[in-house]
């Protein structure tokens, strides 16, 4: 073991209430099983809150936390974990603490919702970076000069990003290793029977063919483009095209393998993509109907109303 591995590495967590305990626990679990495999601390772990309180989980479980690291904390790593709504994510002195940080020279992370606070900190512009599926449309449209890649987690320089949940490990398994090597990296991850590590660019979400269940590939090609042109939606004709098939047959595709149409499909894809911008970002309505492609905001309305029973500002206010 080099000598350099015998310093202890200090990490801090940054808890945004209402964040995910399961993204917490991935990321500092291995770091005690790390220590403890070690048999010596090497791996110090801190836990901050906005307010220095305890920080309230999603599934109410409270962590206890200190006030947010102040200059010359002695951090090697800060880590930034947030769960929720986007729009409920107003700390600015949680983004002050991150630009201090990062000009002291500590490597900044962001999990689960993360990404999007350090983003808002401007500490993404020009580098490859992962979020949550779920919020990786909040942030498109409140940055739209950033694109998150579709990944489990991204380690660029000194940034790092994780879509969360059990990624966390994953990220975890391959920064334990950076230090420590492939093989203690391998013991911590056996530690807790992640015989599985999977690859940064591994996908968050299953397979289309798995969340639709269905498997025929022209359809799966058209429903792949859906979910791609929510802001400008294509005619069924050019889906056609798409699929490789004619416009009737693509419908009988629809009808035979997911028992709807295919204006029907796109309306629902389209709508649950507003129904996360509704809770997740401070756009208004009108904007959210621009940004799903629909003509006008009552159009967008009764569409809404019609899946979902309720009007989207009430969506909202729920």
């Amino acid at each position: 073991m080099s000598s350099d591995t015998r310093n202890v590495q200090a990490v801090g967590f940054i808890l945004i209430p209402g964040f995910a305990l399961m993204s917490y626990a991935s990321a500092t679990e291995p770091l005690r099983a790390a220590n403890l495999l070690a048999g010596r601390e090497i791996y110090r772990v801190s836990t901050f809150s906005p307010d220095g309180a305890p920080a309230l989980s999603s599934s109410g479980v409270s962590v206890p936390a200190e006030p947010l690291p102040l200059r010359g904390s002695g951090l090697g790593t800060a880590f930034v974990c947030a769960g929720g709504s986007p729009r409920e994510w107003r700390y600015p002195g949680v983004l002050a603490c991150l630009r201090q940080l990062s000009r002291e020279g500590v490597r900044i992370g962001g999990i689960s919702g993360g990404p999007y606070l350090m983003a808002a900190a401007g500490l993404l512009a020009g580098r490859d970076f992962t979020i949550h599926w779920e919020y990786a449309a909040a942030l498109l449209e409140a940055f739209p000069d950033l694109t998150p890649r579709q990944a489990r987690f991204m380690i660029d320089g000194n940034r790092i990003s994780c879509g969360g949940g059990i990624s966390a490990l994953d990220m975890m398994h391959v920064l334990i290793g950076e230090r420590m090597g492939p093989d203690f990296a391998r013991r911590v991850s056996d530690w807790y029977l992640h015989t599985e590590v999977n690859e940064p660019a591994a996908p968050q979400r299953a397979s289309l063919a798995e969340r639709y269940g269905v498997h025929h590939p022209g359809l799966l090609n058209v429903l792949e483009r859906m979910e791609e042109t929510i802001e400008m939606p294509l005619d069924r004709a050019a889906m056609a095209r798409i699929a490789g098939v004619t416009p009737r047959h693509l419908d009988r595709l629809f009808s035979a393998h997911l028992g709807t149409t295919f204006l029907d499909q796109y309306h629902r894809i389209r709508l649950q993509h507003a129904q996360r911008l509704l809770k997740q970002s401070p756009l208004s309505i009108s904007e959210i109907a621009v940004a799903t492609g629909f003509s006008s905001p009552s159009h967008f309305s009764r569409m809404f109303r019609t899946v979902y029973g309720i009007a989207p500002r009430q969506a909202r206010q729920e």
